[in-house]
């Protein structure tokens, strides 16, 4: 991840009004309402059919809480409208989550059996939040407690034949794997190096350098001993990054990888070598941020390399979330995927859920992702382990204090209001945005309309959503996330 940006800055009973309801029902609801201060939904015939919401506010009062529901209607509305249009489809939903870091897998592994079993059927069941996709370091990334690659040799020596690889020192991680896919078996995952071994890198360093040009061939063959390893111990890579944040050379670890070089090793070596050993894993360009589109376009624009390449993923610590959309109109038959942004830890959790929330998930989906993947799972109370010089304010998803405590943190609340609603396989369908409310909708595979909205007001906003020419008036509470499910 790239340190110097900082993106920090950057409802709930239904209301008693309605005539027919018993003075009992009311009644029984007058302590939800006092609750939840009564912002949440509300309103419509209670004989239409039902809204589902689920709701986070910005000051934390109510996280991922089930509201009262709202009611679609007959009436003719008033006021701001979102309106739901079913007939308009756009691309289809590989996944929400996380990277799973090495830092992540080693806190976790210090909860008890129960304890850590409890919070990967949290993250990864379907009962839970169902994280659909994960990222994962193909060697050490930055939040791991040490650098390591998958064929390290003493210091002076080299292995072209790849003779000494081995996953041994990603064990920890490996099991994990297995242990969340007893629980997804269908969760996608996306693997990306941070470096590949010192010995093929033209400063011998784990920081910044970049790959000698006679290994090419070699750095190809060790993607494929990857996929092939992984896949023995019964877990699929379904993509791959050839480098993570290939313009940032300053991270422990890291690497350097023009848009010319990546081209070249993906058309000559790495897509060659995945046809070859009959690998299907998708290999995906860039990786980075969304400030520089001329990167990812010249290898899409490379006849020779735009074959292997079934897309781009991107960051945002600079640019703007619409250079995925740009991107994909100049392609339109190639993929992208968001797959990396931190929340930090002098953030605020109002400020990071409105900011993530409307760039990370509304803004990467609107713009064609197939992802969103927010940055670590988990880390220590002391936001560690991580690498010498890696990164020292990343604030997982899950804060782990000890053997039999964790906390949730804004990371976590961001991916569920999609992942836990919005399952593989979803198409984005249009929604109109207004009134500072940011929007996105979806069709889900079993005909279910999904609404996510972030209300950037500060105050309460009330408004109507409209679907098949029916609508449902509701009120979102100021700087708070709701999913709606009808």
């Amino acid at each position: 991840m790239t340190l110097q940006y900082s993106y920090s800055f950057f409802r709930g009973a239904a209301l008693c009004g309605v005539a027919l309801l018993s003075f009992f029902a009311c009644s029984s609801a007058s302590s939800d309402i006092a609750a939840n201060e009564n912002p949440a939904t509300g309103g419509g015939n209670i004989s239409g059919d039902p809204v589902e919401v689920w709701l986070t506010k910005g000051d934390q009062s109510i996280k991922l809480q089930q509201q009262s529901a709202a009611y679609f209607t007959s009436s003719s509305a008033t006021g701001t409208t979102i309106d739901v249009d079913g007939s308009q489809v756009y691309q289809t939903v590989d996944g929400f989550g996380y990277t799973l870091t090495g830092g992540s897998v080693a806190v976790i592994n210090q909860l008890s059996a129960s304890k850590k079993q409890e919070l990967l059927n949290d993250l990864f069941s379907s009962s839970g939040i169902g994280i659909s996709y994960l990222r994962i370091s193909i060697g050490a990334s930055d939040l791991n407690s040490e650098v390591f690659t998958y064929n390290d040799v003493l210091s002076g020596q080299t292995d072209p034949t790849l003779s000494q690889f081995s996953l041994m020192k990603d064990q920890a991680l490996v099991q994990m794997l297995k242990d969340i896919l007893v629980i997804n078996p269908n969760i996608k995952i996306l693997a990306t190096p941070w470096t590949a071994p010192v010995w093929m890198k033209d400063n011998g360093n784990s920081i910044g350098g970049s790959l000698k040009t006679e290994y090419y061939g070699t750095y190809a063959q060790y993607f494929v001993k990857y996929i092939q390893a992984m896949q023995l111990q019964g877990i699929r890579i379904d993509a791959i990054t050839p480098q993570n944040e290939p313009l940032h050379p300053g991270n422990n670890p890291s690497m350097y990888m023009t848009a010319a070089n990546q081209a070249t090793f993906i058309k000559t070596y790495l897509g060659p070598a995945f046809q070859a050993a009959n690998l299907s894993t998708k290999i995906i360009a860039y990786d980075h941020n969304c400030d520089n589109i001329v990167y990812p376009i010249s290898i899409l624009n490379d006849t020779a390399a735009n074959p292997y390449v079934d897309g781009s993923a991107f960051h945002l610590y600079a640019g703007d979330i619409s250079a995925l959309g740009n991107v994909h109109n100049l392609f339109p038959n190639k993929n992208v995927y968001f797959t990396e942004q931190w929340t930090s830890s002098v953030g605020t959790f109002s400020g990071d859920l409105d900011w993530h929330v409307k760039n990370v998930i509304i803004g990467s989906m609107r713009n064609w992702s197939k992802t969103a993947l927010e940055w670590n799972v988990a880390n220590d109370a002391s936001f560690g382990p991580h690498t010498t010089g890696g990164c020292t304010q990343c604030k997982g998803a899950v804060t782990v204090n000890s053997a039999s405590n964790y906390e949730k943190n804004v990371a976590y609340y961001i991916i569920a209001h999609a992942s836990k609603f919005v399952p593989v396989n979803s198409q984005r369908i249009a929604s109109t945005e207004a009134d500072n409310l940011s929007t996105v909708a979806f069709k889900t595979p079993t005909g279910k309309t999904v609404l996510i909205v972030q209300n950037g007001n500060a105050g309460n906003k009330a408004f109507n959503i409209k679907y098949n020419q029916k609508t449902a008036p509701v009120t979102i509470s100021g700087n708070s996330t709701a999913t709606y499910i009808f």
